[in-house]
C-alpha cells in the first residue's frame, strides 16, 4: 500500500539475478526491445529533406544530414544508452521509474529536496513517455502501410483504412498474451535487419564515397551553412534515435550484455547501412527522396518490401503497448497512479500482463490520429518532443545515480553527461519548434498524465494523513482492552496501510458487531523500491498478544501483490492459512468534497472521480471475493 525502501538484504546474491547473454535472449531482444528504434529508417531520411525541413537533396545536405544522423546515433545510442545508462539497474530492471529509484536510494534517507526532484523528474518522465506511446504505433504502422503508395499510387485511398485494421486487431489481440506471437518476433526482426543492411550496401558499393560523412566535419559545415535553421532538419533527424529509451526500459527482460551485443552485431550495422545507403541513392537520384526507402529495391520487390515493412511496424508497435503495460503497474505499485484490473496472460511469465482500461485508451487515441492526421509525414510534426524530453530526464537521472550511487565527482558527471545531452538539447528544440505543427499533442497528453499523477499522490496523501489523524496506535488499544469482547471460530485479516494502527475497518466492526475473532491478523503491504522481493523476505510477523499479529508483506515494484499467497508465506511464523476459515475486512473510502479542499475545487472533482474508478481492493490484492467484507468510511477531501 505504500512505497519505501526495502533493507539491505543478508543474500548477496540479491533477488534478481543477472542473465547471461544467451543466443536465446539476444533473438527475444531483437524482437522486443529494436522494433521503435529499427523502423525508423521508413521515415527519417525522407523527412529530413520534406515536410518543412528547409534542406534540398544536394550531395552537400545528403553528406551533413547522414553526418549528423551518424554522430546522434553514436554519441546517444551507443554511448550514453548502452555503455553508461545501462549501467545504472536496479537489481537488473531499467526504465525510468527504475532510474529514480535507484538515484533516490543513493541518497540514504537524506537531502529531502533533492529527493522531491528526483521524484519531480522521474513524473515528468513517465508522463512523456505515454506521449510518446500514443504516436509510435500510429507513425511506424503507417509510414510501413505507405509503402503501397510506391507499388501503384491508386493505392493511397486504402492507407489509412489498412492502418486501422491493422492497429485495432492488434490491440483486441491483446487479451490472449503475446507468448506465441513473440516466438516470431526475434527471427522476423534478424530478417528485417539483414534486409536494411544488404539494401543499404547494395547502394553504398555503387556510391562508396558516401562513407565520407561519418567524417563530423561535414556535419559542423552543414550546421554552420544552415545556421538556425537547421533546426528545421534537426527535428526529423530525431527520428533516428526514437527508441533508444527501449534499450534501457527493457533491460530486465534479457539483460544489459544480451541487447549490448544485439545492437552492436546486428542493429546499429544494419540501420547505419541503410541509412547510408538511402543517402547514396538520393545523391544519384534527388527525385526518389520522397519514397526512398522503397525505392531501394526493384519495382517488382516493392510490395515484398512492404510486406517485411508492416511487420516489422507491427512488431514495434506491440513493443512499445507492452512497455506501456510494464510501466502502468509499476506506476500503480508506486502509487503515481489508482489500481487498475490487472490480467496475467502467461502461467510461467510474470511480465506478461493486460491492462484492459489502458489498452482501449491507448486504442481509442492511436485511431484518432491516424484519421485526424491522416498521413505519417503530418504526424512527424507530432513526433520526437516526448522522445527528446524523456531522454534529457534520462540523463539528468543518470547523472543523479552517478554522483550518489557510482560516487562519481560531481564535476566529472556534469561535464559527461553534459556532453552527450547537447545532441537531445539540440532536437529538443527543433522539436519545440514543431509545436504549432503537431507537437502540441505529445506535451497535451504528457500534460494530462502529469496532471493525472500529481492528483492523485497529493490527493492519497492527504486522505491518509487524515486517517493517520484519527486512528489509535493498536499497542495502546490491546493496553486498554482489559475485557476482551465475544470471539468467534476463524480468523480476521485487516488490511491497512499503517501496521501500528488499528486499521478503521477494525474498529467500525468491533463498534457494530461487537465481536472479535479468536485470531486477529493486520496486515500492511509495501511496495519496495526493488524489482522483485526475495521470497525469504516476504513477510514479517509479530505476535502482538491476545490473538493479534502484525504482518508486513513486501512487493517489488514489478511483482503482484496476492494477499493469500502472503498468508500461505505466514506459516513459518506460527500462522496457518485456511481461506475457508478466514474473513477479510477491508476499508472502503467514501470521499465527499470539502467546502474548502486542500487540492483545489478542480483536482479535488478529479481526484474523487479517480478514486471512483480505482479497482476493488480484494480484485487488486488476490483476495477470494466470497470471503471479503467491506466496511465503509466517510473522508472530506
Amino acid at each position: 500500500m505504500s512505497a519505501v525502501t526495502l533493507p539491505p538484504a543478508n543474500d548477496p546474491a540479491g533477488p534478481t539475478p543477472a542473465k547471461a547473454a544467451s543466443a536465446a535472449l539476444v533473438m527475444g531482444a531483437l524482437g522486443v526491445v529494436f522494433g521503435d528504434i529499427g523502423t525508423s529508417p521508413l521515415y527519417t531520411i525522407r523527412e529530413s529533406f520534406t515536410h518543412g525541413s528547409g534542406m534540398t537533396p544536394t550531395p552537400e545536405h545528403v553528406l551533413g544530414v547522414l553526418s549528423i544522423l551518424f554522430w546522434a546515433v553514436t554519441l546517444t545510442v551507443t554511448i550514453k544508452y548502452v555503455t553508461l545508462i545501462m549501467r545504472a539497474d536496479n537489481k537488473g530492471e531499467g526504465g525510468v521509474l527504475a532510474l529514480a529509484t535507484l538515484a533516490t536510494q543513493g541518497l540514504n534517507g537524506r537531502g529531502r529536496g533533492v529527493r522531491r526532484w528526483i521524484t519531480l523528474f522521474a513524473v515528468i518522465g513517465l508522463a512523456l513517455f505515454y506521449g510518446d506511446a500514443m504516436i509510435t504505433p500510429a507513425m511506424t504502422v503507417m509510414s510501413a502501410v505507405e509503402g503501397l503508395e510506391a507499388v501503384t499510387p491508386a493505392l493511397e485511398p486504402y492507407v489509412v483504412p489498412a492502418s486501422l485494421i491493422i492497429l485495432v486487431a492488434l490491440f483486441i489481440l491483446q487479451s490472449r498474451g503475446t507468448a506465441r506471437v513473440g516466438r516470431l518476433f526475434g527471427p522476423v526482426m534478424v530478417v528485417w535487419f539483414l534486409v536494411l543492411g544488404v539494401l543499404g550496401a547494395w547502394q553504398i558499393a555503387k556510391h562508396p564515397a558516401v562513407l565520407v560523412a561519418v567524417n563530423p566535419m561535414y556535419g559542423f559545415n552543414l550546421v554552420a551553412d544552415r545556421g538556425f535553421d537547421i533546426f528545421w532538419a534537426f527535428g526529423a533527424i530525431v527520428l533516428a534515435v526514437t527508441g533508444a529509451e527501449a534499450l534501457y526500459a527493457d533491460m530486465g527482460h534479457f539483460g544489459r550484455k544480451a541487447i549490448r551485443i544485439a545492437w552492436l552485431v546486428i542493429v546499429l550495422p544494419g540501420l547505419l547501412l541503410n541509412y547510408f545507403g538511402q543517402g547514396a541513392l538520393i545523391i544519384e537520384d534527388p527525385t526518389v527522396v520522397k519514397q526512398v526507402f522503397f525505392e531501394l529495391v526493384p519495382q517488382e520487390m516493392v510490395l515484398v518490401l512492404v510486406i517485411l515493412s508492416t511487420l516489422a511496424a507491427i512488431i514495434a508497435s506491440q513493443a512499445v503497448i507492452t512497455g506501456v503495460f510494464s510501466l502502468t503497474r509499476q506506476a500503480i505499485q508506486l502509487g503515481y497512479l489508482p489500481r487498475m484490473e490487472i490480467q496475467h496472460t502467461s502461467e510461467t511469465e510474470i511480465g506478461q500482463i493486460y491492462i484492459p482500461r489502458v489498452n482501449w485508451i491507448l486504442m481509442a487515441g492511436i485511431i484518432a490520429l491516424v484519421v485526424g492526421f491522416g498521413a505519417s509525414d503530418k504526424l512527424a510534426g507530432a513526433y520526437g518532443l516526448a522522445v527528446t524530453g524523456a531522454m534529457l530526464v534520462d540523463a539528468a537521472l543518470a547523472m543523479a545515480v552517478a554522483i550518489l550511487v557510482w560516487k562519481w565527482k560531481w564535476p566529472v558527471a556534469a561535464a559527461v553527461f553534459g556532453f552527450l545531452a547537447i545532441p537531445d538539447v539540440a532536437f529538443f528544440i527543433a522539436n519545440a519548434l514543431k509545436i504549432p505543427d503537431g507537437g502540441w499533442l505529445p506535451l497535451l497528453v504528457a500534460g494530462l498524465v502529469y496532471f493525472t499523477i500529481t492528483t492523485w499522490r497529493r490527493g492519497r496523501e492527504l486522505v491518509s494523513a487524515e486517517l493517520a489523524e484519527s486512528a489509535l496506535p493498536l499497542s495502546q488499544f490491546l493496553d486498554r482492552m482489559e475485557r476482551a469482547p465475544d470471539r468467534v471460530a476463524g480468523t480476521a485479516v485487516f488490511l491497512t496501510a499503517d501496521a501500528s494502527s488499528t486499521p478503521p475497518a477494525f474498529l467500525h466492526n468491533l463498534k457494530h458487531n461487537k465481536i472479535l475473532h479468536e485470531r486477529i491478523i493486520v496486515m500492511q503491504v509495501d511496495t519496495m523500491d526493488v524489482p522483485r522481493v526475495p521470497e525469504n523476505r516476504r513477510v514479517e510477523v509479530e505476535r502482538l498478544g491476545k490473538g493479534f499479529h502484525s504482518v508486513i508483506a513486501r512487493y517489488g515494484f514489478m511483482e503482484q501483490p496476492d494477499v493469500p499467497a502472503a498468508l500461505r508465506a505466514c506459516r513459518p511464523h506460527g500462522i496457518a492459512y485456511d481461506e475457508m476459515e478466514t474473513s477479510f475486512f477491508l476499508g472502503r473510502e467514501t470521499l465527499v468534497p470539502a467546502s474548502r479542499s486542500r487540492l483545489g475545487p478542480w483536482r479535488r472533482d478529479y481526484f474523487i472521480s479517480l478514486s471512483h474508478s480505482a479497482s476493488a481492493t480484494k480484485a487488486f490484492f488476490r483476495i477470494p471475493p466470497n470471503r471479503a467484507i467491506e466496511l465503509g468510511n466517510q473522508i472530506q477531501v
